[in-house]
């Protein structure tokens, strides 16, 4: 037989039952556009958070608190609120790391902002002149904390555009206005340009002062708790995270590495771990949807070994006018590989189609790869090879006289 034959003998199988060819190529639609929309989300994950790490800054190194470790003690308690590092643990960095591009220490909290009779509830960061070198931080309208304010405890904020947009309304030039924080009035000298983002990380939705009014004024004691510090470049972020360790380990007078009062950890640690995770959940969603195919699949083998019964007589006679086993093999598995083609070319483009739509309608950022089509349709194709190889074997095994007989 030519393949010219073969595929018109499939087409005419096919389509002398069209219903139940439909319900069998719908499984696996089902299931390759469920892989396809699924990838495609934990992907778009991926990135999104990606894209989030990597706007907190450029070649970011953080220094966090944290409390001692105790003998036998697994998890250190206090990392993070502890009261630890100092401006003076900054200066050192600054000082004496000379591949430091810069040096912003901060001191964060939230708390809640007042103004002209609205409030919110935001992030007040205590900060330097430094910061929006470390941070990516561009200023929209004003001007950013100078290190002048800093030094005679100046009662001045900027603010991001979300905090302005909740406290003035949307649009509304704030320069001039004063917010009120814990009690104390501070005089709005900057507005932020927006970066996007949202929850409690959203840098659109922050206030910055001058770390000493922070200081002073809000935690009233000279503790920081993040020290922030930008490379030069991604490669000497490792060698300045070693120094700096080295660095504070002097400082504080601490001998033993493993009872550091500190952590230390760069941006690309921070992606990788992110990247780790999403791309767990991008594979759990996969497998999940996978699950579909499979039940497709089975399908698949259900309705070939039902049309090899159908058709035994049909076989039987290819079989007594000359038609051999390879013959008979390839008519099967060509019918059941045509089905699962076709099922994931349709699959393919419902995923794709699914995946644009909820990125249109914004309820999540999708990504859709041309590994996951690839994967996707590959997969679909060794299906079609897996289950309906037993069918098709079943069927050359007939022998040409039983199927002649069989009713």
């Amino acid at each position: 037989m030519t393949i010219i034959d073969i595929i018109q003998e499939t087409y005419a199988a096919l389509s002398a039952n069209k219903i139940r060819s439909g319900l069998t190529i719908l499984g696996i639609i089902i299931g390759i556009s469920s892989v396809i929309a699924m990838t495609s989300i934990g992907q778009g994950a991926q990135n999104a958070i990606e894209s989030s790490i990597q706007s907190i800054g450029s070649n970011l190194i953080l220094i966090s608190p944290g409390a001692q470790r105790g003998p036998g003690v697994q998890v250190s308690s206090g990392r993070g609120s502890a009261k630890t590092l100092t401006q003076s643990d900054a200066d050192v960095i600054a000082k004496n790391i000379t591949e430091a591009q810069a040096v912003a220490p901060e001191l964060s909290g939230r708390y809640q902002v007042t103004s002209r009779g609205k409030n919110t509830n935001t992030s007040i960061v205590g900060t330097t002149s430094a910061y929006p070198d470390v941070r990516n931080i561009q200023i929209d309208t004003g001007s950013f904390i100078t290190d002048q304010h800093v030094r005679s405890l100046s009662k001045v904020a900027v603010i991001g555009p979300t905090t302005r947009d909740d406290l003035f309304g949307e649009g509304v030039d704030p320069i001039g206005q004063v917010v009120r924080i814990k009690g104390v009035e501070f005089k709005i000298i900057g507005v932020t340009k927006a970066k996007g983002g949202s929850g409690f990380g959203s840098q659109d939705d922050m206030i910055f002062i001058p770390l000493s009014s922070a200081q002073r004024f809000l935690a009233g004691d000279t503790y920081v708790t993040t020290i922030s510090v930008q490379a030069k470049n991604a490669e000497s972020m490792a060698t300045i995270q070693e120094d700096i360790t080295t660095l504070l380990l002097e400082q504080h007078h601490i001998s033993d590495p493993t009872q550091a009062d500190f952590s230390t950890f760069n941006q690309a640690d921070i992606v990788a771990t992110a990247s780790s995770v999403t791309s767990t959940f991008t594979i759990l969603l996969a497998a999940v949807a996978g699950i579909s195919l499979l039940v497709g699949g089975i399908g698949i083998m259900n309705m070939m070994l039902t049309t090899v019964t159908e058709r035994t007589r049909e076989i039987g006679l290819r079989k007594a006018i000359g038609a051999k086993k390879r013959d008979i093999s390839k008519q099967f598995l060509v019918e059941a590989i045509m089905l699962t083609c076709t099922g994931g070319i349709i699959g393919i483009v419902l995923g794709w189609s699914l995946s644009f739509i909820i990125t249109y309608l914004g309820v999540l950022q999708t990504s859709v790869t041309l590994f996951s089509v690839l994967l996707a349709f590959g997969v679909s194709t060794t299906i079609g090879i897996v289950f309906g190889y037993y069918p098709a074997r079943r069927a050359a095994g007939l022998n040409p006289i039983d199927a002649l007989r069989y009713e």
